[in-house]
């Protein structure tokens, strides 16, 4: 027997009842006595029954069922009331409550109808209006749902769309009566529905453009209605009818179903279709984020070619009927705080999903799903793609025919676009004239990835994917048709042309051919225009409209509408093919899984400039890591020096070269006091940290060393003996020597001591272990630390902490040793050395990183007769430490850290940075404490401000979101929740703003 008929009534109100008549139900129809909280819902009324005593009479139906909400001991108990809607029939009903046992049974988690006082669990209740109300009471399932979540992650997306197809691979074994159901929300009626309710949209404009883009998707969804699977569907599993799981790192993760009131027999797409576009308003820039969610569907229900057809003009009638449907309920139930509530979102599902083309979207599913793409044979009105036979092609340019060409490179790894040339608005330009200088020809190829359409900031992906082939050639140069054509179109300097099967659309060209004329392969279309930069682009289907450039991560569909029209211009196919997951499976086969790796998808990464890094799909990054690249990446000054010194020699430091010493001398100029006045020169931070360890114990003639709980100070044998990260060596306890010996770290925020008194007790503790007998004290050799925390993420020891250290350690007889392989050169700011700030001269000083702007270099600074000792144990020497192009790469650093005052921005953008993120803090809990100086910083994240519970898993995921907006960070410190902030110095106050905003965006939209 046919159920309920939308179109019969049309509107539905929801049932006039309060919380008070919801509580008198519970308690009068179930025995549940409870407070109740109105739930949302579109035409019926839901209440939230928070029991105050566990119920004896009531109960579930037959199958166990998720009586979620039970507290220890049973006391609380929560339901949900529903109220349902008269016109819908009791055999609606009862197989609403029969697919929920049906569904548990199943393994699935989803609320169970409990029954009443008379054992049914569909009751009645009388309104004040006379009316006879159906009752029901559900268990209600713990957990939130994603419709409050701003940005969903792909795991997110993609169990969304995992849970719908689980759904739909089970309903397809459900039958019952009154499944047989005519609503608004079946898509078979969408465009009926639309057409009903168009007159409910206010303006006039908007019921226009709704009315075409559904009628467009009617059009197409009709060639394959016919053979659309039919079964019991869900029809609602959206972002707010599924329950989650919290993971540790925030992402909610959907595992259960809700609300089953628009059960039916339906297209089985639509199950999906209606998932999908759940997904839209949550990252509405980006509609094909839904993919992760179709793909997901895919795995468990295989869509047939038909459904694939079908997906997408039925995502958009979803929206088109979301939002005709709530502009409807919002005037007939001006009270239905709900559906206003909700009218935003559903704009935005429909803003987004018709954003997107028809081919584009058919095509990007295809490729997510791994299928081919559409060949005109499966119900579809785009004509099939003919390729050219080889023998009828004439090459449309006749001035390449002899090879007289230059191929250009706007790509990422372009020598040509050195020294930040891809920045100017006229690179490409520049590039070609060059080219034209030395060819007849030049040509920008189908498929590069340009560099030349790179922005620096971008919390989007850049359109750099070229879809056509550009040819720079002098004015006047004849075009020809490379097959038999008719003219579709001509504007301005742009000629369409339908060949056989398939379109051309050329630019930058001069015609005096009309619409419709017929030109035979060979024949003149016209000439290249004064600009003389012609633009050939090939179309699948004539007529279609395709972009010059678009997104890497649309590249793979658009290709498919847009190939490469080489074979037309008689040239080799020369498209990037550029797979970073392939890279990523090359260094897998050959390196070690110790190998540490940035993200879990990680971009490959092959320019770097300024404070950016730019991937080979033309994304760029600001990147705010990177200590090592301290003057900026491939800084001209910089890399002319190095490629000058390699033209003339590079050899090892027991020779004479003036460098060697021209490095010492300016690295001496730089230290903290006079007394520090000799240099050894190595090739890294670890080898100079290991340097250090063994100038001291030489010198002194001692053996123990003191080094800080959580500290980090290389991987050679004796600095990774004092590396005490648990991170970093996470059997440090177990490998460490007896030699090295561990004191607390100084940590004013988390650590043992906090408050103005911090830095005396911290003395204190290291007083008490170099007294105790078993202790350091009596062999004392050296103490080492950074003496601004870099690895707990740029944590400022307590004033006066470092003074009162090094005042105990010399009393002992022991020295002084400070790590400044990342907190010194300039970083800080306010102080060239970390030690400055600190107001403390060590008797040994480290640096490596910074020195030679990721040159290997490094260097032990300290006093002579430390260095002297050396002579002890024989000869000193270190390979590439003090090469000639070494020690030219460190006196470039300098230079250009004085000329270009690096210190001074460090200090300037520093504060600027820390302001902004104190202001950040004050808004979100999430940021614990701002630590650091200059632009040596860390975002310290917690779950708690009072507990101080490191928030782990949610700074890696944060991580991850920052890179999707064009900033890369990573975790530091003991406990990987500290966002650490290390740039190059050359950050501008744009950059620094640019990162801020998009940790902004994350901490309040999601990640």
């Amino acid at each position: 027997m046919p159920g309920f008929d939308f179109f019969s009534g049309q509107g539905l109100v929801r049932p006039d009842i309060t919380a008070a008549d919801a509580e008198s139900m519970a308690s009068s129809l179930f025995g549940i006595t409870g407070t109740a909280r109105e739930l949302g819902s579109q035409q019926d009324r839901n209440f939230l029954i928070t029991a105050t005593g566990a119920a004896t009479s009531a109960a579930t139906g037959d199958s166990a069922g998720d009586s979620a909400g039970d507290s220890a001991g049973g006391a609380t108990q929560r339901y949900v009331l529903k109220v349902d809607n008269p016109a819908f029939s009791a055999a609606e009903l009862a197989a609403q409550d029969a697919v929920m046992v049906f569904l548990t049974e199943r393994g699935m988690r989803v609320p169970q109808p409990v029954r009443g006082l008379n054992g049914l669990s569909r009751q009645h209740w009388h309104a004040t209006d006379a009316a006879l109300l159906p009752v029901r009471l559900l268990t209600f399932l713990e957990g939130p749902s994603l419709e409050a979540r701003g940005y969903l992650a792909p795991p997110v997306v993609r169990a969304l769309g995992r849970l719908s197809g689980t759904t739909s691979l089970h309903l397809r074994d459900f039958a019952a009566d009154g499944l047989d159901r005519t609503l608004q929300w079946d898509l078979r009626n969408a465009k009926t529905v639309i057409d009903l309710l168009m007159r409910w949209v206010p303006a006039e404009e908007t019921r226009d453009q709704l009315r075409a883009i559904a009628d467009s998707a009617a059009a197409r969804l009709a060639a394959v209605a016919s053979v659309l699977r039919l079964q019991t569907i869900h029809g609602d599993i959206t972002d707010d009818n599924v329950i989650c799981r919290v993971l540790p790192n925030g992402h909610h993760v959907p595992e259960g179903v809700i609300d089953f009131g628009d059960l039916a027999t339906g297209w089985l797409v639509a199950e999906l279709a209606v998932t999908a576009a759940s997904v839209l308003h949550h990252m509405p820039d980006n509609p094909l984020a839904a993919l992760e969610a179709i793909v997901a569907f895919d795995e468990v229900v295989p869509l047939t070619e038909a459904e694939i057809t079908a997906l997408w003009p039925l995502i958009v009638l979803r929206g088109a009927v979301l939002v005709a449907s709530g502009e409807q309920q919002v005037q007939i139930d001006a009270d239905n705080d709900y559906a206003r509530h909700r009218m935003d979102a559903e704009w935005q599902v429909f803003a987004a999903a018709s954003a997107i083309g028809w081919e584009e979207a058919d095509a990007a599913i295809r490729q997510a799903l791994g299928r081919r793409p559409h060949t005109g044979a499966e119900h579809t009105t785009v004509p099939e793609h003919t390729t050219v036979p080889e023998q009828t092609t004439v090459p449309m340019i006749p001035a390449l025919a002899d090879g007289d060409y230059e191929m250009l490179d706007f790509t990422v790894t372009s020598p040509a676009l050195a020294d930040g040339l891809w920045q100017t608005t006229d690179a490409e330009w520049r590039l070609a004239q060059a080219a034209l200088a030395r060819r007849s020809a030049a040509v920008a190829p189908y498929g590069q990835f340009r560099l030349t359409r790179t922005p620096p900031h971008s919390r989007r992906e850049p359109d750099t994917f070229a879809l056509f082939t550009e040819v720079f050639l002098p004015a006047g140069s004849v075009i020809v048709a490379p097959a038999a054509a008719s003219v579709t179109e001509i504007g301005g300097d742009t000629l369409v042309l339908t060949l056989a099967g398939f379109g051309l659309r050329i630019g930058g060209i001069v015609s005096n051919l009309v619409p419709g004329a017929a030109i035979a392969a060979g024949e003149p279309v016209g000439v290249a225009s004064p600009v003389a930069r012609v633009t050939v682009q090939e179309l699948a289907r004539p007529g279609l409209p395709v972009p010059h450039f678009t997104q890497p991560s649309r590249a793979a569909a658009w290709a498919t509408l847009a190939p490469d029209p080489a074979r037309l211009l008689g040239l080799a196919p020369q498209a990037s093919v550029v797979d970073p997951a392939i890279e990523l499976a090359r260094r897998g086969a050959m390196m070690a899984a110790a190998q540490e790796k940035y993200y879990e998808r990680p971009p490959q990464i092959e320019r770097g400039w300024q404070e950016l890094l730019i991937d080979t799909h033309g994304r760029s990054y600001v990147d705010m890591v990177n200590n090592v690249a301290v003057i900026g990446h491939s800084h001209p000054r910089f890399t002319r020096a190095v490629s000058d010194q390699l033209a003339l020699l590079n050899t090892n430091s027991r020779f004479l070269y003036s460098a060697l010493a021209d490095l010492c001398e300016h690295i001496v100029a730089t230290s903290p006091d006079p007394i520090l006045d000799t240099v050894l020169l190595v090739n890294s931070g670890s080898e100079a940290v290991d340097l250090a360890l063994r100038l001291a114990r030489i010198h002194t003639g001692r053996s123990n060393v003191v080094a800080l709980r959580e500290g980090y100070h290389g991987w050679t044998s004796a600095s990774d003996a004092v590396s005490t990260s648990a991170y970093d060596n996470p059997f440090s306890l177990a490998s460490r020597p007896d030699w090295v010996h561990i004191a607390d770290v100084p940590n004013s925020y988390r650590g043992t001591h906090r408050g103005a008194g911090a830095a005396g007790e911290y003395a204190a503790d290291l007083a008490r272990l170099l007294a105790d007998p078993d202790g350091p004290g009596a062999d004392l050799a050296a103490f080492i630390c950074e003496p601004v925390l870099g690895n707990a993420g740029g944590v400022v020891p307590p004033a006066g902490y470092l003074a009162r250290v090094y005042e105990q350690v010399r009393a002992r007889g022991g020295l002084c040793i400070a790590d400044e392989v990342q907190v010194g050169y300039g970083r800080l700011g306010s102080h060239f050395w970390g030690v400055q700030q600190q107001g403390v001269v060590p008797d040994i000083l480290t640096v490596a990183k910074a020195m030679g702007n990721g040159y290997p270099l490094g260097a032990v600074l300290t006093r002579r007769d430390i260095a002297e000792s050396l002579a002890r144990e024989g000869n000193f020497f270190s390979s590439a430490g003090g090469s000639p192009v070494s020690c030219v790469a460190g006196l470039a650093v300098l230079d250009v850290i004085r000329d270009e005052s690096l210190q001074q921005n460090a200090d300037a953008v520093g504060r600027h940075l820390a302001g902004r993120l104190a202001e950040l803090a004050e808004r979100h809990p999430l940021i614990g404490m701002v630590h650091g100086l200059g632009l040596y910083m860390g975002v310290e994240l917690v779950r708690d401000r009072d507990t101080l519970e490191p928030a782990v898993s949610e700074t890696a995921a944060i991580c991850e979101r920052m890179l999707e907006l064009g900033v890369i960070v990573q975790p530091t410190s003991e406990r990987q929740n500290v966002l650490k902030i290390k740039p190059p110095l050359c950050l501008s106050r744009e950059s620094a703003d640019f990162f801020v905003d998009r940790l902004d965006e994350v901490l309040q939209g999601g990640w």
